[in-house]
């Protein structure tokens, strides 16, 4: 069996095609089907199969993928035993927007200065999405903001509980009950389905009979905050993305008596035997800043 076999197999998993692991890796796309051929006849079975013509893993494709992982983790850490102390290479961070706008800047400001070998990549989704990409082994390092985890694959740190507020307009109610009342003339302007708090929010609605809330789906949090002001409606999002304009007059926190669960930012590392040094370092500025900055305030 060839450490090539397993990183083509790896790169098809992350990528989802044959061809786009072959424009990764560099091959024709006869060898990369060439090395899965190999790697089955080795294994005694198919590891992918086409449904509906999309590449799709087998059974025995899914169990392989861990087996790979830890032979190819293995097999870097051999390779950098003499480097083991230089970090370099390629970061792939996923977060949720709410994070990356208001917690990670200075972060990756402070991670390129002091490690500018290092490629970091940074995408937004989904908390549910990063979690998956995660494990998938598209990226090395997954934020969330979402209720408390249990997870077995993942090394994870709960890094602060999120205030989660309900915002209007200034013009605006100031108690969320007079929403309540005017559901017709009201939006709930809120991002795409999958976003944890929405997700928090929706659930509570429906627990308690309100069902009516005409709902505004938007791209982004800025869009989000630009359209309650103008008066429209309200939404629900974490303090950390509305604090200044709460502070600077621009947006109001509605008061309610509602009480939703609580909801945390988490950082999560794929379990593995050895940590590569980007992914090891990173891990260690998150938790340094958390506990150089007062409580909640990651």
């Amino acid at each position: 069996m060839e450490i090539r076999h397993l990183l083509t197999f790896q790169t098809i998993v992350e990528g989802g095609s044959y061809t786009r692991a072959a424009s990764k890796l560099g091959y024709t796309q006869s060898t990369i089907t060439s090395h899965i051929q190999a790697l089955e006849h080795e294994i005694g079975g198919e590891l992918f199969s086409y449904v509906k013509r999309k590449l799709t893993l087998t059974h025995l494709g899914r169990e392989l993928i861990p087996l790979a992982e830890d032979l190819l983790s293995t097999h870097d850490q051999i390779k950098n035993m003499r480097s083991s102390q230089e970090v370099k290479g390629v970061l792939r961070v996923a977060a949720p927007e709410s994070l990356t706008i208001s917690r990670l800047s200075p972060i990756i400001r402070e991670y390129s200065t002091r490690y500018p070998h290092v490629k970091l990549i940074l995408t937004n989704g989904t908390c549910s999405q990063n979690q998956v990409d995660l494990i998938s082994g598209r990226v090395d390092v997954a934020l969330m903001v979402y209720p408390e985890l249990k997870l077995e694959k993942c090394i994870h740190y709960v890094l602060s509980e999120e205030k989660i507020v309900l915002v209007s307009s200034v013009d605006g109610p100031e108690h969320f009950d007079e929403n309540k009342i005017d559901t017709t003339n009201q939006f709930f302007i809120t991002n795409e389905e999958g976003c944890s708090y929405r997700t928090m929010f929706e659930k509570h609605l429906i627990k308690h009979g309100m069902h009516h809330f005409q709902t505004m789906e938007l791209w982004s949090i800025e869009a989000i905050k630009q359209t309650v002001m103008s008066g429209i409606g309200f939404s629900v999002l974490p303090y950390i993305t509305v604090k200044e304009e709460v502070e600077n007059g621009k947006l109001k926190i509605l008061g309610h008596s509602e009480k939703f669960d609580p909801i945390y930012s988490h950082l999560l590392v794929k379990k593995k035997k050895w940590m590569a040094p980007p992914v090891e370092v990173f891990v260690e500025l998150v938790l340094n800043s958390i506990n150089e900055i007062e409580k909640g305030e990651f």
